[in-house]
């Protein structure tokens, strides 16, 4: 068959929800053999626009053509039939099943003859195994997934992708959980999937990877389509005025808080677990943004999670303004007035079909109950509804599902759901995962703003800019170990990356 222009066009694609048109026109021309990136603000259309292409979504108007032949494409099985594959932002595996279960489901190889037919376990394991010595992936195919941190879950999905040898593979945000030494073994990949004709259509909001990887670069704003330029022509400047229709003057805000008196102490924090954390020291002060940078497995997560009484402790103290205190469990943790915002926000932050206000007010019901287990839905609603409304959350109202706003504005009304909580301390594990550059920027200033009213924050980032850019002070872990304390202003990526390296 002649090889068409373009592998795939997107013409005129509409698609609307209840109280927002997500596409409105949008065209979009993907040539073979390149990387084609696709960039906007969160609700700018990206994730909806691949949706239809990949089945999830029917579009409401335009039409979609293959190598220059109209498709119709109803399903994610008539899109894998077509040759299109996709990973997805948020990661779904199987959890209590092993790895190449994972990646052969709904396909098993089986052996036998008619109904006699079995799952051929052997095939599954070798098939598995060639495909990750194809694409360098250091894992062993009968691991349970559940065990996996998510940048392992990131290379099974990419596996997945692979295998069904398809001609477009749509990423998004492939590289949220992956460290630099594993994004650089992923555009690996990409580059030898280019050699052999396939399309990589990349979702990303972070700019460097864009520049370094893409061929093309599509922007949107509001699901219509601003452009499609030549990677090469454009600068991180030019692809942020254009995504958010105005230009930055900086990526974060002024510092305004004064970090004060030591409000949290914790020495010599221990998990009972042997490759865990293991004697983690470390004061935080009122007002005072506290970053914690380091690689995946550095235990970061953890110990925060043991902050906020998730993980157990075998030995080392905590203590709150100079007293000592036990925290066994998140409702210790809450009446001590920590907060926690976890890193999966998809996983374990929203209540999906609940609307945004319910979202919002979950963890404080106990604020507004009444005598015979009633709540007070009319005072619930009401502080619920004015946080979301202080933090400029973008939503038809608060009666929408969660689910459906963007990925940063869910961000803000879990932020709004632990404001409410009246917290002294806040454990933000990577408060902009996933998030676009406009976003970004409001987040930031949520958390400045919070610092400046006297709130003491501990940030998890795997994004240095961020890190250097919003913290007092950077603590760095390595394999569970605390390997150094940088103040904000004499902190380096050299550094960081040095500390981080260091077990």
């Amino acid at each position: 068959m002649t090889q068409h222009e373009y592998v795939l066009e997107m013409n005129e694609i509409t698609k609307e929800f209840p109280g927002v048109k997500a596409l409105d026109g949008l065209t979009l021309k993907v040539r073979p053999g390149t990387v084609h990136a696709l960039m906007g603000e969160n609700g700018a259309g990206k994730s909806t626009l691949m949706k239809c292409l990949f089945g999830i979504y029917k579009p409401d108007g335009g039409e979609i053509l293959l190598n220059g032949v109209k498709a119709e494409i109803n399903n994610s099985k008539d899109a894998l039939n077509h040759g299109i594959s996709m990973i997805h932002q948020e990661l779904h595996p199987v959890p209590h099943r092993n790895v190449m279960e994972n990646i052969w489901l709904g396909r098993f190889p089986t052996k036998g003859i008619g109904p006699l037919q079995l799952i051929d376990h052997k095939k599954m394991k070798s098939d598995t195994e060639a495909l990750f010595s194809q694409l360098d992936i250091d894992l062993e195919p009968d691991t349970i997934v559940g065990k996996l941190s998510v940048s392992k879950i990131q290379s099974i999905e990419i596996a997945k992708a692979v295998s069904f040898h398809s001609r477009i593979i749509v990423m998004d945000e492939p590289t949220s959980s992956l460290t630099g030494v594993e994004v650089e073994h992923l555009f690996r990949i990409i580059r030898d999937l280019q050699k052999q004709g396939v399309a990589i259509i990349y979702i990303s909001h972070k700019m460097e990877e864009i520049l370094q990887i893409s061929d093309d670069v599509t922007i949107m704003r509001d699901g219509k389509k601003i452009g499609t330029w030549p990677a090469a022509e454009l600068t991180t400047d030019l692809i942020i005025s254009r995504m958010v229709g105005r230009d930055l003057t900086s990526r974060f805000p002024e510092r305004e808080n004064v970090p004060g008196e030591v409000v949290l102490s914790v020495k010599n924090l221990t998990s009972p677990l042997p490759k865990s954390f293991k004697d983690v020291s470390f004061d935080l002060r009122k007002g005072e943004v506290l970053g914690i940078g380091g690689l995946v497995g550095a235990q970061r997560t953890e110990v925060i999670e043991a902050l906020f009484g998730l993980r157990a402790i075998e030995s080392g103290t905590i203590e709150m303004n100079g007293k000592p205190v036990k925290i066994k469990s998140p409702e210790d943790a809450k009446k001590l007035g920590i907060a926690l915002l976890t890193e999966e926000r998809r996983v374990t932050g929203i209540f999906p079909v609940l609307p945004v206000h319910e979202n919002a007010a979950i963890a404080n019901l106990d604020r507004y109950q009444k005598p015979y287990l009633l709540l007070d839905e009319k005072r619930k609603r009401s502080e619920s509804d004015k946080m979301v409304e202080k933090l400029r959350t973008k939503t038809p109202n608060t009666k929408a599902l969660i689910m459906n706003l963007s990925g940063g504005n869910q961000q803000k009304v879990l932020l709004a759901r632990w404001l409410l909580t009246e917290p002294d301390i806040l454990l933000l594990d990577e408060p902009t995962r996933g998030i676009d550059v406009g976003a970004k920027f409001e987040i930031y200033s949520i958390i400045s703003d919070l610092a400046k009213q006297g709130k003491s924050i501990i940030m998890i980032s795997s994004e240095m800019p961020e890190l250097l850019g919003m913290s007092d002070r950077i603590m760095v872990m390595s394999e569970g170990r605390l390997t150094g304390m940088l103040e904000g202003e004499l902190a380096t990526e050299e550094e960081i990356m040095r500390l981080a390296a260091q077990h």
